[in-house]
Formats: structure tokens, C-alpha cells, sequence
């Protein structure tokens, strides 16, 4: 069992990453958490406003493609361990410029890695996406499924794990790897499936499906994900791999039907336009593993995403600032140009 005190979170001023940074300050009253983090559109220090002022709390801003940087974070605050949500994780931004998909989430990790190994970090946890086994049309993927991703940033992120078992099995690196389904919650940044339908809905605009709108997500909220993480960070066994899921799998049309009834919009507001190219048509995680050390979920699909479209029709502070951004609230929101 790992006992952190001093934490490195990377990407922590991001959706899973400023939650994780919450659940962890709220938790333990003896960690310290180390928020390294580029602050690129996705990571915000709004999203942190609420633990800005915490005496256990360093925000750093930083690139984790920059080694001098990240060894001088290790160094200068101790750190015993690396929790990496640092990534580029749109896949409709990846297909249109996937270089800096690989740069973040490939070579970044790299960086990382080699830090941790370098500096005696005790423990690497690696957060990773169901995304990486591509498609399934039956069952559940397991950790010993071969990795199949379908667009570059699925590509990416299954390099990246690929390098962190290499470290493993190379250099002895105390590492794990954690892959969930897609998650909602707080601080989701609006170009995200759930909060853009909540956001259109909310200024009467249609909200635009790929195909047919059946495709098939296993849906898992961020605060289940971050216990998940926590409980893996803890007593994860060194080399595995562990997939976190929430066994609520629902079609995208079903979701976005959800979410018009809670706000009580009409059903016409659903518009399907052209599927987007490499589209995966179901995602599925067997929880064998994870269950094991003793996590399950703990909010249903359905309550978890009232929360959600209640915190986010309570916060338009937060998100209105970000409507320009072209993969939000423009009529053509799915579109790459």
C-alpha cells in the first residue's frame, strides 16, 4: 500500500484533474497536492477558485513536455508521487491537428516517466480512456484486450500507456494505469458531449448527434472516477492496469433526450447530422479488477446528471466566457474545419 503525503498532479487545473485536487485536499488533511498544470484552453484557475486559498495547495503552471521544468517541480517540493490527467483529450480536435496529441500525451508522458524514475518518485499512476480499445459490438473489454484506437487521440493516449508498461517492465518503475469511460460532472469544458447538449438546450439551439445518435458510452461520474483513482493511487499493484466504469451504458440520443426532459425542452431540438470519421460505435469495460480493491460506483446515471445540469445552469459564470470557442455553441458544433 502507497502512502502519499507530497502529490504531483498534472493536469489538475482541468475537468477530472481540479476534482481529483478537491477530493484529495477534502480527504486527507495531511496531503500536500502540487497542481502542475499548462493552463492551456481546457485547464482554467477557475476551475480551482474554491481551493486557491489552501495553505495544501501549489498551483504551477507548467508544460509537461518541458523536462528542466518537471524535475524541478519533483525536486523543489519532494514529490513522492505523479498523478498524470495532463492530455489533449478532444477527438474532434484531433483529427483535425493531431501533432500536438502526440507531443502532450505521448511525449509528455515520456517526460514524466523518466523524471519519476530519475528522481526516486515512489509511485506514477497514469490516467488512461476505454477509448484506447477501440469499438466493441458485444461483452466488455478486459485489461488484457489488445489495444485497437480508433482516432489519433485515442492513438495517443494507447502510446502512452504503452510507454508507462514499458517503464514498468524496463526499468522497474512503480507505475499503474487507470482507463474509465466517459465521464460528466462539474467543470467539464462546454466542447464535451454532456455539457454542450446542456448549453444549447439552454439557449434554444439544436443539438446536433453524429449518424443515428445510437452509439453506445458507458457513462461514469467525475467524483465515482476520482475515489476510483484515489483507491487505485493507494493500493493499485505496481504494473496493472485498472478500468473504471460505471456499468450505465446508454445511446448518445438517450442522453440527450435526458437532458432536454430535465430542463424541460422540447424533444426537436435533437438534429443528426453526418457521422464523424473513425467514430466508434460502442464502449464497454469489464470492472472485474477495480471491484476487487473494493470501489464501485456510487451514483446513478440518472441522479448524477440532474447534479450536473443543475450545477451547470447554477454556474454560467463559469461557462459563458468559453462560448466563442467554435466546438461549443456554433451551429456546426461537431464540425472540424
Amino acid at each position: 500500500m502507497v502512502d502519499p503525503r507530497v502529490v504531483l498532479v498534472t493536469g489538475g487545473a482541468g475537468f477530472i484533474g481540479c476534482n481529483f485536487v478537491r477530493h484529495l485536499l477534502d480527504k486527507y488533511p495531511d496531503v500536500q497536492v502540487v497542481n502542475y498544470d499548462l493552463l492551456t484552453y481546457a485547464g482554467r484557475l477557475e476551475n480551482l477558485r474554491e481551493v486557491a486559498n489552501n495553505p495544501r495547495h501549489k498551483f504551477v503552471r507548467g508544460d509537461i513536455r518541458d523536462r528542466e521544468s518537471v524535475e524541478l517541480v519533483v525536486k523543489r517540493y519532494g514529490i513522492d508521487t505523479i498523478i498524470n490527467f495532463a492530455a489533449e483529450t478532444h477527438v474532434d480536435r484531433s483529427i483535425v491537428e493531431a501533432g500536438c496529441f502526440v507531443l502532450t500525451d505521448v511525449y509528455g508522458t515520456y517526460v514524466l516517466l523518466d523524471v519519476a524514475r530519475k528522481l526516486d518518485v515512489e509511485r506514477v499512476v497514469h490516467i488512461s480512456t476505454d477509448e484506447v480499445y477501440g469499438s466493441i459490438e458485444r461483452g466488455s473489454f478486459t485489461e488484457e484486450d489488445p489495444l485497437r484506437p480508433s482516432s489519433p487521440y485515442s492513438a495517443s493516449k494507447a502510446g502512452a500507456d504503452m510507454m508507462v508498461m514499458a517503464f514498468y517492465r524496463t526499468y522497474g518503475l512503480n507505475v499503474v494505469v487507470t482507463r474509465s469511460t466517459n465521464n460528466f460532472g462539474p467543470y467539464q469544458h462546454p466542447e464535451k458531449f454532456i455539457p454542450k447538449l446542456i448549453i444549447r438546450a439552454l439557449h434554444d439551439k439544436h443539438l446536433p448527434l453524429y449518424g443515428d445518435g445510437r452509439q453506445v458510452r458507458d457513462w461514469l461520474y467525475v467524483l465515482d472516477n476520482c475515489e476510483a483513482t484515489d483507491l487505485v493511487m493507494r493500493k493499485g499493484k505496481p504494473g496493472e492496469i485498472y478500468n473504471v466504469a460505471s456499468g450505465q451504458e446508454k445511446q448518445n440520443v438517450e442522453v440527450a433526450r435526458a437532458v432536454l426532459r430535465i430542463l424541460n425542452k422540447p424533444e426537436p431540438l435533437i438534429e443528426f447530422v453526418e457521422d464523424r470519421p473513425g467514430h466508434d460505435r460502442r464502449y464497454s469495460l469489464s470492472m472485474g479488477k477495480i471491484k476487487q480493491l473494493g470501489w464501485s460506483p456510487k451514483h446513478r446515471f440518472e441522479d448524477a446528471l440532474r447534479l450536473t445540469v443543475e450545477w451547470y445552469v447554477k454556474n454560467r459564470w463559469w461557462w459563458e466566457p468559453l462560448l466563442s470557442d467554435r466546438y461549443v455553441i456554433s451551429d456546426t458544433p461537431w464540425r472540424c474545419s
